[in-house]
Protein backbone atom coordinates (compact mmCIF):
# COMPACT_ATOMS: atom_id res chain seq x y z
CA UNK A 1 0.00 0.00 0.00
CA UNK A 2 1.36 3.45 -0.94
CA UNK A 3 1.64 5.95 1.86
CA UNK A 4 1.45 9.73 2.09
CA UNK A 5 2.81 11.85 4.91
CA UNK A 6 1.16 15.26 5.34
CA UNK A 7 2.81 17.92 7.48
CA UNK A 8 0.29 20.33 8.94
CA UNK A 9 -2.07 17.43 8.37
CA UNK A 10 -4.76 18.58 10.82
CA UNK A 11 -5.28 21.86 9.00
CA UNK A 12 -7.90 22.72 6.40
CA UNK A 13 -5.98 21.49 3.36
CA UNK A 14 -4.45 18.61 5.30
CA UNK A 15 -7.67 16.91 6.39
CA UNK A 16 -9.23 17.33 2.95
CA UNK A 17 -6.15 15.75 1.40
CA UNK A 18 -6.22 12.92 3.95
CA UNK A 19 -9.85 12.24 3.05
CA UNK A 20 -8.96 12.18 -0.66
CA UNK A 21 -6.02 9.78 -0.31
CA UNK A 22 -7.77 7.46 2.16
CA UNK A 23 -10.53 7.09 -0.43
CA UNK A 24 -7.83 6.18 -2.96
CA UNK A 25 -6.44 3.39 -0.74
CA UNK A 26 -3.36 5.14 0.61
CA UNK A 27 -2.03 4.81 4.12
CA UNK A 28 -2.10 8.36 5.50
CA UNK A 29 0.29 9.73 8.14
CA UNK A 30 -0.68 13.14 9.51
CA UNK A 31 1.82 15.14 11.53
CA UNK A 32 0.87 18.39 13.23
CA UNK A 33 1.74 20.34 16.38
CA UNK A 34 -1.95 21.33 16.80
CA UNK A 35 -1.07 24.98 17.49
CA UNK A 36 -3.69 26.38 15.12
CA UNK A 37 -7.28 26.75 16.25
CA UNK A 38 -9.60 24.29 14.53
CA UNK A 39 -7.05 21.51 14.07
CA UNK A 40 -8.34 19.33 16.91
CA UNK A 41 -11.89 19.80 15.65
CA UNK A 42 -10.83 18.84 12.13
CA UNK A 43 -9.32 15.58 13.36
CA UNK A 44 -12.51 14.71 15.25
CA UNK A 45 -14.57 15.36 12.13
CA UNK A 46 -12.22 13.26 10.01
CA UNK A 47 -12.19 10.34 12.46
CA UNK A 48 -16.00 10.30 12.59
CA UNK A 49 -16.12 10.13 8.79
CA UNK A 50 -13.63 7.30 8.27
CA UNK A 51 -14.55 4.78 10.96
CA UNK A 52 -13.95 1.83 8.62
CA UNK A 53 -10.58 3.19 7.42
CA UNK A 54 -8.98 4.19 10.73
CA UNK A 55 -6.39 1.43 10.43
CA UNK A 56 -4.98 3.34 7.43
CA UNK A 57 -4.62 6.62 9.34
CA UNK A 58 -1.78 7.52 11.68
CA UNK A 59 -1.77 10.84 13.59
CA UNK A 60 1.47 12.09 15.16
CA UNK A 61 1.75 15.18 17.35
CA UNK A 62 5.12 16.67 16.44
CA UNK A 63 6.62 20.03 15.55
CA UNK A 64 8.81 19.80 12.44
CA UNK A 65 11.16 22.41 13.92
CA UNK A 66 12.44 19.45 15.95
CA UNK A 67 14.88 17.87 13.52
CA UNK A 68 15.49 14.67 15.46
CA UNK A 69 11.82 13.79 15.77
CA UNK A 70 11.07 14.76 12.17
CA UNK A 71 14.03 12.77 10.88
CA UNK A 72 13.02 9.68 12.86
CA UNK A 73 9.50 9.79 11.41
CA UNK A 74 10.80 10.03 7.84
CA UNK A 75 13.31 7.23 8.50
CA UNK A 76 10.60 4.98 9.93
CA UNK A 77 7.89 5.44 7.29
CA UNK A 78 9.88 6.36 4.14
CA UNK A 79 6.73 7.85 2.56
CA UNK A 80 6.02 7.46 -1.14
CA UNK A 81 4.59 10.98 -1.10
CA UNK A 82 5.14 13.88 1.29
CA UNK A 83 2.88 16.91 1.15
CA UNK A 84 4.43 19.80 3.07
CA UNK A 85 1.66 22.07 4.40
CA UNK A 86 2.96 22.91 7.89
CA UNK A 87 3.61 26.64 8.05
CA UNK A 88 2.94 30.00 9.57
CA UNK A 89 0.37 31.20 7.06
CA UNK A 90 -0.46 34.89 7.67
CA UNK A 91 1.37 37.97 6.41
CA UNK A 92 0.16 40.03 9.38
CA UNK A 93 1.43 37.48 11.90
CA UNK A 94 4.81 37.36 10.15
CA UNK A 95 5.15 41.12 10.54
CA UNK A 96 4.33 40.95 14.25
CA UNK A 97 6.65 37.99 14.93
CA UNK A 98 9.15 37.50 12.09
CA UNK A 99 11.35 35.11 14.07
CA UNK A 100 8.52 32.65 14.67
CA UNK A 101 7.54 32.94 11.01
CA UNK A 102 11.12 32.22 9.91
CA UNK A 103 11.53 29.23 12.22
CA UNK A 104 8.27 27.62 11.17
CA UNK A 105 8.58 28.22 7.45
CA UNK A 106 12.32 27.97 6.81
CA UNK A 107 13.76 25.77 9.56
CA UNK A 108 10.77 23.41 9.51
CA UNK A 109 11.03 23.04 5.73
CA UNK A 110 14.80 22.58 5.87
CA UNK A 111 14.44 19.85 8.50
CA UNK A 112 12.02 18.00 6.27
CA UNK A 113 14.27 18.23 3.22
CA UNK A 114 17.32 17.10 5.17
CA UNK A 115 15.37 14.19 6.65
CA UNK A 116 14.46 13.03 3.16
CA UNK A 117 17.98 13.56 1.83
CA UNK A 118 19.35 11.36 4.60
CA UNK A 119 16.65 8.71 4.91
CA UNK A 120 14.09 8.75 2.05
CA UNK A 121 15.68 9.99 -1.15
CA UNK A 122 13.00 8.39 -3.36
CA UNK A 123 10.03 10.17 -1.76
CA UNK A 124 8.09 12.66 -3.86
CA UNK A 125 7.86 15.97 -1.97
CA UNK A 126 5.20 18.51 -2.88
CA UNK A 127 5.69 21.93 -1.30
CA UNK A 128 2.71 24.21 -0.74
CA UNK A 129 4.21 27.58 -1.63
CA UNK A 130 2.32 30.82 -2.20
CA UNK A 131 1.64 33.55 -4.73
CA UNK A 132 3.17 35.96 -2.19
CA UNK A 133 6.64 35.02 -3.48
CA UNK A 134 5.87 37.36 -6.40
CA UNK A 135 5.32 40.42 -4.23
CA UNK A 136 2.88 43.14 -5.27
CA UNK A 137 3.25 42.63 -9.06
CA UNK A 138 2.79 46.26 -10.08
CA UNK A 139 0.61 46.45 -13.17
CA UNK A 140 -1.53 49.25 -14.57
CA UNK A 141 -5.09 48.64 -13.49
CA UNK A 142 -8.45 50.15 -14.30
CA UNK A 143 -11.10 50.17 -11.62
CA UNK A 144 -14.89 50.21 -11.28
CA UNK A 145 -17.27 50.36 -8.29
CA UNK A 146 -16.50 46.87 -7.00
CA UNK A 147 -13.12 45.68 -8.33
CA UNK A 148 -9.89 46.18 -10.14
CA UNK A 149 -10.56 45.17 -13.73
CA UNK A 150 -8.50 42.18 -14.75
CA UNK A 151 -8.12 40.16 -17.94
CA UNK A 152 -5.92 37.34 -19.19
CA UNK A 153 -2.97 39.72 -19.51
CA UNK A 154 -3.00 40.14 -15.73
CA UNK A 155 -2.64 36.39 -15.06
CA UNK A 156 0.75 35.57 -13.56
CA UNK A 157 2.83 32.69 -14.89
CA UNK A 158 5.98 31.09 -13.53
CA UNK A 159 8.25 33.45 -15.49
CA UNK A 160 7.25 36.36 -13.26
CA UNK A 161 10.21 37.68 -11.26
CA UNK A 162 10.28 36.76 -7.58
CA UNK A 163 9.92 39.60 -5.08
CA UNK A 164 9.79 38.37 -1.48
CA UNK A 165 7.66 41.08 0.13
CA UNK A 166 6.94 40.81 3.89
CA UNK A 167 8.59 38.35 6.30
CA UNK A 168 6.00 35.75 5.21
CA UNK A 169 6.95 36.24 1.57
CA UNK A 170 10.63 35.88 2.52
CA UNK A 171 10.19 32.71 4.57
CA UNK A 172 7.86 30.96 2.12
CA UNK A 173 9.99 32.11 -0.80
CA UNK A 174 13.19 30.84 0.81
CA UNK A 175 11.61 27.42 1.43
CA UNK A 176 10.23 27.47 -2.13
CA UNK A 177 13.78 27.87 -3.47
CA UNK A 178 15.22 25.28 -1.05
CA UNK A 179 12.76 22.69 -2.37
CA UNK A 180 13.62 23.53 -5.95
CA UNK A 181 17.37 23.44 -5.32
CA UNK A 182 17.30 20.13 -3.42
CA UNK A 183 16.06 18.63 -6.67
CA UNK A 184 18.92 20.15 -8.65
CA UNK A 185 21.73 19.50 -6.15
CA UNK A 186 20.70 16.31 -4.34
CA UNK A 187 18.28 14.72 -6.79
CA UNK A 188 15.24 14.81 -4.48
CA UNK A 189 11.92 14.50 -6.26
CA UNK A 190 10.37 17.87 -5.43
CA UNK A 191 7.48 19.84 -6.87
CA UNK A 192 6.73 23.43 -5.84
CA UNK A 193 3.15 24.70 -6.07
CA UNK A 194 2.68 28.46 -5.77
CA UNK A 195 -0.90 28.34 -4.64
CA UNK A 196 -3.44 31.14 -4.78
CA UNK A 197 -6.49 31.47 -2.46
CA UNK A 198 -7.81 28.04 -1.45
CA UNK A 199 -11.26 27.70 0.13
CA UNK A 200 -13.70 24.97 1.11
CA UNK A 201 -14.97 22.69 3.84
CA UNK A 202 -13.09 22.35 7.17
CA UNK A 203 -11.71 25.88 6.85
CA UNK A 204 -11.72 27.75 10.17
CA UNK A 205 -11.01 31.15 8.65
CA UNK A 206 -9.84 34.13 10.70
CA UNK A 207 -9.29 37.78 9.82
CA UNK A 208 -5.62 37.26 9.00
CA UNK A 209 -5.96 34.16 6.84
CA UNK A 210 -8.65 32.30 4.90
CA UNK A 211 -10.60 35.39 3.90
CA UNK A 212 -13.47 33.66 2.07
CA UNK A 213 -14.22 31.44 5.06
CA UNK A 214 -13.75 34.37 7.46
CA UNK A 215 -16.23 36.58 5.58
CA UNK A 216 -18.86 33.84 5.70
CA UNK A 217 -18.23 33.20 9.40
CA UNK A 218 -18.37 36.92 10.22
CA UNK A 219 -21.66 37.34 8.34
CA UNK A 220 -23.29 34.32 9.98
CA UNK A 221 -22.17 35.30 13.50
CA UNK A 222 -22.87 39.03 12.95
CA UNK A 223 -19.27 39.94 13.74
CA UNK A 224 -17.98 43.31 12.57
CA UNK A 225 -15.97 42.84 9.39
CA UNK A 226 -13.01 45.12 8.68
CA UNK A 227 -11.98 45.72 5.07
CA UNK A 228 -8.42 46.95 4.67
CA UNK A 229 -7.94 49.16 1.63
CA UNK A 230 -10.76 49.81 -0.81
CA UNK A 231 -12.10 46.25 -0.93
CA UNK A 232 -11.58 46.06 -4.68
CA UNK A 233 -8.62 43.69 -4.39
CA UNK A 234 -9.11 40.71 -6.69
CA UNK A 235 -8.05 37.11 -6.04
CA UNK A 236 -8.57 33.92 -7.99
CA UNK A 237 -10.20 31.29 -5.82
CA UNK A 238 -9.52 27.56 -5.99
CA UNK A 239 -11.93 25.09 -4.40
CA UNK A 240 -10.25 22.55 -2.12
CA UNK A 241 -11.55 19.52 -4.04
CA UNK A 242 -9.78 20.71 -7.18
CA UNK A 243 -6.54 21.07 -5.23
CA UNK A 244 -6.67 17.58 -3.69
CA UNK A 245 -7.42 16.17 -7.16
CA UNK A 246 -4.24 17.88 -8.32
CA UNK A 247 -2.13 16.39 -5.50
CA UNK A 248 -3.19 12.89 -6.52
CA UNK A 249 -2.63 13.62 -10.20
CA UNK A 250 0.87 14.94 -9.50
CA UNK A 251 1.74 11.71 -7.70
CA UNK A 252 0.45 9.71 -10.64
CA UNK A 253 2.60 11.84 -12.98
CA UNK A 254 5.59 12.24 -10.64
CA UNK A 255 8.27 11.40 -13.19
CA UNK A 256 7.03 14.10 -15.55
CA UNK A 257 6.53 16.77 -12.88
CA UNK A 258 9.50 16.21 -10.57
CA UNK A 259 11.75 19.26 -10.33
CA UNK A 260 9.12 21.67 -11.65
CA UNK A 261 7.41 24.76 -10.25
CA UNK A 262 3.76 25.52 -10.98
CA UNK A 263 1.38 28.39 -10.32
CA UNK A 264 -1.89 26.95 -9.05
CA UNK A 265 -5.14 28.87 -8.64
CA UNK A 266 -8.70 29.27 -9.75
CA UNK A 267 -7.69 31.33 -12.77
CA UNK A 268 -9.44 34.27 -14.38
CA UNK A 269 -12.86 32.55 -14.50
CA UNK A 270 -12.83 32.18 -10.71
CA UNK A 271 -11.65 35.67 -9.76
CA UNK A 272 -13.51 37.65 -7.12
CA UNK A 273 -13.02 40.93 -5.26
CA UNK A 274 -13.67 41.44 -1.57
CA UNK A 275 -16.63 43.72 -2.31
CA UNK A 276 -18.09 41.20 -4.75
CA UNK A 277 -18.01 38.46 -2.11
CA UNK A 278 -19.74 40.79 0.34
CA UNK A 279 -22.49 41.45 -2.21
CA UNK A 280 -22.90 37.71 -2.87
CA UNK A 281 -23.28 36.98 0.84
CA UNK A 282 -25.90 39.68 1.16
CA UNK A 283 -27.92 38.77 -1.92
CA UNK A 284 -27.51 35.03 -2.49
CA UNK A 285 -27.45 33.88 1.13
CA UNK A 286 -29.43 36.73 2.71
CA UNK A 287 -26.65 37.39 5.24
CA UNK A 288 -25.60 40.74 6.66
CA UNK A 289 -23.24 42.26 9.19
CA UNK A 290 -21.56 45.55 10.09
CA UNK A 291 -18.65 46.45 7.84
CA UNK A 292 -15.84 48.87 8.69
CA UNK A 293 -13.41 50.22 6.11
CA UNK A 294 -9.80 50.93 7.02
CA UNK A 295 -8.44 52.96 4.12
CA UNK A 296 -4.90 51.72 4.66
CA UNK A 297 -4.20 48.45 2.87
CA UNK A 298 -2.26 45.91 4.91
CA UNK A 299 1.49 45.66 4.36
CA UNK A 300 2.34 43.03 1.77
CA UNK A 301 -1.17 42.98 0.31
CA UNK A 302 -1.48 42.47 -3.43
CA UNK A 303 -4.07 44.57 -5.33
CA UNK A 304 -4.64 41.59 -7.62
CA UNK A 305 -3.45 38.07 -8.14
CA UNK A 306 -4.65 35.79 -10.92
CA UNK A 307 -2.85 32.52 -11.49
CA UNK A 308 -1.96 31.46 -15.02
CA UNK A 309 -2.48 27.68 -14.94
CA UNK A 310 -1.31 27.01 -18.49
CA UNK A 311 1.89 25.17 -17.50
CA UNK A 312 0.15 22.60 -15.27
CA UNK A 313 -2.65 22.16 -17.81
CA UNK A 314 -0.12 21.48 -20.55
CA UNK A 315 1.88 19.02 -18.46
CA UNK A 316 -0.89 16.89 -16.90
CA UNK A 317 -4.16 18.34 -18.21
CA UNK A 318 -5.30 19.72 -14.84
CA UNK A 319 -7.57 22.72 -14.49
CA UNK A 320 -10.22 23.81 -11.94
CA UNK A 321 -13.59 22.11 -12.32
CA UNK A 322 -15.62 23.67 -9.49
CA UNK A 323 -16.69 27.23 -10.27
CA UNK A 324 -17.17 29.96 -7.66
CA UNK A 325 -20.95 29.53 -7.48
CA UNK A 326 -20.73 25.81 -6.65
CA UNK A 327 -17.72 26.26 -4.40
CA UNK A 328 -19.32 29.03 -2.35
CA UNK A 329 -22.46 26.95 -1.94
CA UNK A 330 -20.36 24.12 -0.53
CA UNK A 331 -18.38 26.22 1.96
CA UNK A 332 -21.43 28.24 3.03
CA UNK A 333 -23.39 25.06 3.78
CA UNK A 334 -20.48 23.50 5.68
CA UNK A 335 -19.99 26.67 7.71
CA UNK A 336 -23.69 26.89 8.57
CA UNK A 337 -23.74 23.21 9.57
CA UNK A 338 -20.66 23.61 11.80
CA UNK A 339 -21.13 27.16 13.09
CA UNK A 340 -21.38 26.10 16.76
CA UNK A 341 -18.06 24.28 16.45
CA UNK A 342 -16.49 27.24 14.66
CA UNK A 343 -17.79 29.66 17.29
CA UNK A 344 -15.94 27.76 20.02
CA UNK A 345 -12.62 28.20 18.19
CA UNK A 346 -13.09 31.97 18.11
CA UNK A 347 -13.44 32.37 21.88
Amino acid sequence: MNNILITGGAGFIGVNTARKFLNNKFKVILIDNFSRKGTKQNIKILLNEIKTKRQNLKIINVDIRNFTKTSNIIKKYKPNLILHLAAQVAVTTSILNPRDDMERNIIGSFNLLESCRLHSIKSLLIYSSTNKVYGKINKKLKINKTRYLVNKEHATDEKQSLDFYSPYGCSKGAADQYFHDYNRIYGLNTIVLRQSCIYGENQFGVEDQGWVAWFIIAFILKKKLTIYGNGKQVRDLLYIGDLTDLYLKLYQNRKKCSGKIYNIGGGLKNALSLLELINILKKRYNLNTKIKFDKKARDGDQPIFISNNNKIKKDINWEPKVNIQKGLNKIEKWTQDNIKLIKKTLN
